[in-house]
This record gives structure tokens, C-alpha cells and sequence, in this order.
């Protein structure tokens, strides 16, 4: 979980939360732009941009965008070549190397970049990987890849595109082969360089300060990406290692255990588990592979992480479904074996995946994608393989094992008996239309643009600085809902505690989307959701309260860039002679202020918002004109997921060793 900064006029960067990365507003690309001249439009007015020059005029098609997340999606494509070397068999070890100079090298010890003269474009293969859109061995049939993360061949040519400079080498054949790109464009033919007894691939790219926001890469950043494809492809060695000065570090993941210890490694801080290893199933059938790993832990939650060819689908789909049949299907099937479930008796697939924590990764030809983005998986066959895989492995695995198949079924009896409890409280919260939005709180000063897009609502600590922010605020597109007091941690209660608690059910009215299996981000009914506290320790303590409940029950709104958090300042500056007033958001800021003044200068801290005026609140932190937003991203759910259990679950022992190992860290404790 991460909090990203954005202003009107770009980004700056604030240590506040779990971890802080920087993200520019993204912005939206046609496909196609028209040049219109006055009076005439015909065929000059039409530009042909060829492959890379569109790669650069456009780059938001090809890499999303050009801030932070742009920039580390050229370290992932390139990854991603020597990825499916690794699937194809041929790669043990990738290595990612942050230079001095702000450049990236990724090198794999794989077959190497082909380099004989390409049959119908008359070059070298290692220029047309880099240079030729649309050509690649990533298209199926006779290709050179069977299995691959990419699909429309355009990966590393859109880095060189991006890129300021890029060098390719291959060790191949006994030889050293090299090509230098600059902008794309081949400095000259692929030649020789040298002699090697070694196979492989290097890259290095310097990005292009012409077309990214930011060129500086971030070690957290690609250290989380490169761990989950350690865990997905067992017995490959990843290394990430930062060579600035300044910032040396290394580090080296390599899991034999693959998703099974992704499993355990994510169930490290809870307190019991079902199943002390991780069960782990696997299935081949020609290029298709299914692996699934799962433990059952001591939490009311259900996580579940779904893969294809090693892309993230975060929406699932039919892998995803063919886990969850099997495990209602061979549950209730042992649960009767065992006479603990009659006849008529049927645990429901949200009472056998309570607690659960799964990985299913699979690995297929011509995988089918929902969208561009890859988010959910489509392949229909899919479903069954993985169905068949885990119905076969998970009942036999029960039936070798009666006492923690027993131990299994009371356990989802226990889920359902308390899911029936939450379901009616849900039945009555629908029929009170907290879930339907059919009423908004009392307490909601709502907007009067009804466009959702345009939208935002404030979620305020107190009535106090709820009243003034309501006075502040921009009644055409800014809401406002008052928190009295914190709200439910719900990190330890199930669902039916949830939908008891006030707060909580306002804001599910409030925002309009629903909860759960209900969610439906199209009805969302405001584009932002800012949380504005006070900047000291309480403040903070409802922002994570709040992200908790946003993070289990309405994830896609963190996922999809809809959360965000206010910045209030911490001082009021004002000049001897009064004339002269600033406003500071760090004491870092006002250390710097200080320096720089050549006036006495009074400065009042600001304990909370009650403390501004309407004006000031305006002024400071609710004008979209100056006001300083912290996104909240999530670039890695499965350290997010850990994060929420240690600290908000139920070890203190955990909060108390996270506080004492990073207590150095903080520099401003308002106690």
C-alpha cells in the first residue's frame, strides 16, 4: 500500500504512510489524431506515423503512461523476454542492475536474442526485435515461444522507442554480438564485438527525459515484481542490485518451493494455520500447466491470487473460477463422506473459502484476455482444467489426511453459521438501502453535479471541521461526510459487525457502489474519495481505519486510483509585518523557510482542521488550484494484504517488532 502525491502542477514527494511512490495525473491518448486545417481536410491532413515514431508520439498506448508507472513498465518488458526464456527452458538466472548513470541493464543466461539475417526483412533478427513493430516469437503456432506474458510483440521495441539510448547485446554461438539504438533508431548494422563461451541476453537503456515525467527508478518498485515472478516460476534466480552511489543494496530471490512458499510467506504473520505446509497441486497436459497452492489461516478473509503466464489478473477469471468449483464442490462431498454434513446440508462457496489463502498460476498457449490491461482471464477450457486438477489432488489429499479434513469441514460450518448471521444483517441494511443507495445519510453534504467523473467526496474527522469544510468547500462538485469519532477496525470482526456500524454504513450509501460480491464500481457515485484528518497520530490512525475497510471490502477503489488522502499543513507563516503569509506541510518545510527568511516570521502549528477557517481549509487543502493529493496505490497486493494483518489484526507482538524496526524512521512524532 502505497500513497502518491499529486498536484496541479506535478509531483512532490511526501513521507507519510506505508510507503510513498510518485505518480503523475495519467493522461488518455486516441489511437488516432487528425489534423484539421481551415477550409480543406483531405488525405495531407492524415499523418502515417511508422511503427516507433507512433511508439513515441502515443506512448500511453503502449506502456499506459509516462510517469513513475510508465517508467518501471520498460524494466518489466524487458524482464519479461527473459521471463519466457525461463518458461521455454532455456534461462536460469535474470539479473536487473540499476547503473550510476540512470540506467537499467536486465541480462539472462538464456539462448540469446537470435542474430542471423531475418528471411523477409533482409537484416539482422536483433534489429528487427528491436526495431519492426508487430514482430516477435510470441504469436503462436510454430513460434519460438509456446507460452509467453506477452502477446502483440511490441514490448521491447516500445523501450527502445522510449528510451534516450539502448544497447543490445547477445552472447551467441561462441560470439559477442552489439547494437546501439538511439531514440530507436540503429546506430549501425549488428557487428561482432568479441568472443564468449556463454549464452544470453544483456539490455541496457537509459529512458527519455523527453518523454517521461520522472527517469529515476525506484529499487522497492521493481524489487516487488521481480520477488513475485521468483515465486511463480520455481527455481529461477532473480537478482536486483542498485550500483548508485548512495544507494548500493542487492538483493536475490530464487524459491524452489515456488507458489507454495508465496502461500506461506504471505500466511507468516498469522497466528494459526490449517495445513503447517501449503498444499500444493499441479497438472500438465501438453503446453498447459495449473499449479495451485493454499493454506487456510485464522482470518475472515478470503485472498486469492491469480496468474496467466505470469501476468497478474486481478479480476480473476476462469482459473480463478475452476479453483473455486472444486473447492465447494470437494468440501461438501468429504464434509458428507465424514457424516458431519447430512444429505441436504450444503456449505456455500464463501463458507469452504473463508479464511483461505490461495495462488493459482497457470500457464497456457494464445492466452485470451478480457482487455488490453489483461486483468481477467477468458480461456473457457481453463476452467475445467483447473476444476479437474484441484477435485482430484484436494480430495485425495482429505482422504489420506481424515483428522484435518474434519478439522476443515466444522471449520466452514463455524464460516457459515456466521455468514447466515451477516446475511441477515446485510437483508437488512439492502432492505433499509444502505446497500441500494436509495437514502443518503443525514450527515452527507452532497454535491450538486451529478456527473460521477467530475465528483469527489471528503471524508472529514469530526463534526467540527466537517462544518467547516462544508463551508469551504465547492458545493458544485465537492462533498462532505463527517466521521464521528473512528470507525470499526474490520480486520477483526466479520460482516455482520460491519454492517451494524454506523459510520460504516454511511459511507457505504454515501459512495453507492456497494460492498463485496455486490460491488459494482459503475455505480460508484464520486471519482475521488479524499480522507481529510488531522495531521497527528489520531488523524493517521483513522486514514489506515479507513483504508482497511476500503482494502477488504471495496478493493477495485484502491486498485483503480480512487482513493485518496488530503494534505493539511502543519504551520502558518506569517511575516513581522503581517503583510507575508505561507503556508508550510513538512517540518522539513519549515526548516527550509526558516533559512530562507530574512524577516522575524511567527509560525502557528496547526494541531487540526478545526484550527483553520473556512477560507484557510479552502485555501490550503481543498482548491484544486494548490492543494497537494496523496493517491493511494497498491502496487503489490500481497504485501498490502500483510501489511493490513500486522497491523490491524490480532498480534500486538507484530505491530510492537514493525514499530521497533522502523522507529528511526520517524522524524516528526506529534504525540
Amino acid at each position: 500500500m502505497s500513497e502518491n502525491n499529486e498536484t496541479m502542477n506535478g509531483v512532490e514527494e511526501v513521507k507519510e504512510g506505508v510507503e510513498v511512490v510518485e505518480t503523475a495525473t495519467e493522461t488518455t491518448e486516441t489511437p488516432m489524431e487528425r489534423e484539421r486545417v481551415e477550409g480543406e481536410y483531405g488525405a495531407e491532413q492524415i499523418q502515417v506515423l511508422d511503427g516507433l515514431e507512433h511508439i513515441r508520439k502515443r506512448p500511453g498506448m503502449y506502456i499506459s503512461s509516462t510517469d513513475a508507472k510508465g517508467l518501471h513498465h520498460l524494466v518489466h518488458e524487458v524482464v519479461d523476454n527473459s521471463i519466457d526464456e525461463a518458461l521455454a527452458g532455456y534461462c536460469t538466472h535474470i539479473e536487473v542492475i540499476l547503473n550510476p548513470d540512470g540506467s537499467c541493464t536486465v541480462q539472462d543466461n538464456g539462448r540469446g536474442i537470435p542474430t542471423g539475417i531475418h528471411p523477409k526483412e533482409g537484416i539482422s533478427t536483433l534489429e528487427v526485435v528491436f526495431t519492426k513493430v508487430n514482430a516477435g516469437g510470441k504469436f503462436g503456432g510454430d513460434s519460438g515461444y509456446k507460452v509467453s506474458s506477452g502477446l502483440h510483440g511490441v514490448g521491447v521495441k516500445a523501450v527502445n522507442a522510449l528510451s534516450e539510448w539502448l544497447e543490445a547485446e547477445v552472447h551467441q554461438n561462441g560470439e559477442i554480438y552489439r547494437q546501439v539504438y538511439h531514440r530507436g533508431a540503429p546506430e549501425k548494422s549488428v557487428e561482432v564485438v568479441g568472443t564468449s563461451e556463454l549464452t544470453g541476453t544483456r539490455v541496457t537503456f537509459l529512458p527519455d527525459k523527453e518523454i517521461f515525467e520522472t527517469t529515476l527508478f525506484e529499487y522497492d518498485k521493481l524489487k516487488g515484481r521481480l520477488r513475485e515472478l521468483a515465486y511463480l516460476n520455481k527455481g529461477l534466480r532473480i537478482t536486483l542490485e542498485d550500483t548508485r552511489e548512495g544507494q548500493e543494496k542487492k538483493d536475490s530471490f530464487c524459491y524452489e518451493g515456488g507458489i507454495r512458499s508465496f502461500v506461506e510467506e504471505l500466511n507468516k504473520n498469522r497466528e494459526e494455520v490449517l495445513f503447517p505446509n501449503a498444499l500444493y497441486f499441479e497438472e500438465k497436459q501438453d503446453d498447459t500447466v495449473c499449479e495451485v497452492a493454499l493454506q487456510y489461516n485464522d482470518s475472515y478473509n478470503e485472498v486469492i491470487y491469480s496468474y496467466a503466464n505470469n501476468v497478474n489478473t486481478i479480476d480473476g477469471g476462469t482459473h480463478v473460477e475452476g479453483l473455486k468449483l472444486a473447492l465447494t464442490k470437494v468440501i461438501n462431498n468429504v464434509g458428507r463422506k465424514l457424516n458431519i454434513l447430512k444429505e441436504n446440508d450444503k456449505l456455500s462457496g464463501e463458507d469452504v473459502r473463508e479464511g483461505i489463502t490461495a495462488v493459482v498460476s497457470v500457464k497456457l498457449t494464445n492466452a485470451q484476455f478480457e482487455s488490453q490491461t489483461k486483468d481477467k482471464l477468458n480461456n473457457s477450457f481453463i476452467r475445467q482444467f483447473v476444476n479437474e486438477c484441484v477435485s482430484d489432488k484436494l480430495a485425495t489429499f482429505l482422504e489420506e489426511n481424515p483428522t484435518a479434513a474434519k478439522e476443515l469441514v466444522l471449520r466452514c460450518i463455524t464460516a457459515q453459521k456466521a455468514r447466515d448471521a451477516a446475511r441477515n444483517a446485510r437483508e437488512l441494511t439492502r432492505r433499509k438501502g444502505v446497500l441500494g443507495s436509495s437514502t443518503l445519510p443525514g450527515k452527507l453534504a452532497d454535491c450538486s453535479d451529478k456527473r460521477s467523473e467530475l465528483c469527489e467526496i471528503y471524508i472529514v474527522e469530526g463534526d467540527s471541521a466537517g462544518g467547516t469544510a462544508k463551508t469551504g468547500r465547492d458545493r458544485r462538485f465537492q462533498a462532505i461526510l463527517p466521521l464521528r469519532g473512528k470507525i470499526l477496525n474490520v480486520e477483526k470482526v466479520r460482516l455482520n459487525r460491519v454492517l451494524e456500524n454506523e459510520e460504516i454504513k454511511n459511507m457505504i450509501t454515501a459512495f453507492g457502489c456497494g460492498i463485496l460480491e455486490d460491488f459494482d464500481e459503475s455505480k460508484l457515485r464520486y471519482d475521488r474519495i479524499i480522507s481529510m484528518t488531522d495531521a497527528d497520530v489520531d488523524g493517521a490512525h483513522i486514514r489506515i481505519l479507513l483504508y482497511t475497510f476500503l482494502f477488504r471490502y471495496m478493493r477495485p477503489l484502491i486498485e483503480h486510483g480512487h482513493v485518496y488522502a488530503a494534505k493539511p499543513p502543519l504551520y502558518k507563516a506569517t511575516s513581522k509585518n503581517g503583510k507575508q503569509v505561507d503556508y508550510l506541510y513538512s517540518e522539513e518545510e519549515k526548516l527550509a523557510y526558516e533559512a530562507a527568511a530574512t524577516t522575524k516570521v511567527e509560525y502557528q502549528r496547526y494541531k487540526g482542521l478545526g484550527e483553520m477557517n473556512a477560507e484557510q481549509l479552502w485555501e490550503t487543502t481543498m482548491n484544486p488550484e494548490t492543494r497537494t493529493l496523496v493517491r493511494v496505490t497498491m502496487q503489490d497486493a500481497a504485501e498490502a494484504d500483510q501489511m493490513f494483518t500486522m497491523l490491524m489484526g490480532e498480534n500486538p507482538e507484530l505491530r510492537r517488532k514493525f514499530i521497533e524496526e522502523n522507529a528511526s524512521l520517524v522524524t516528526d512524532l506529534d504525540v
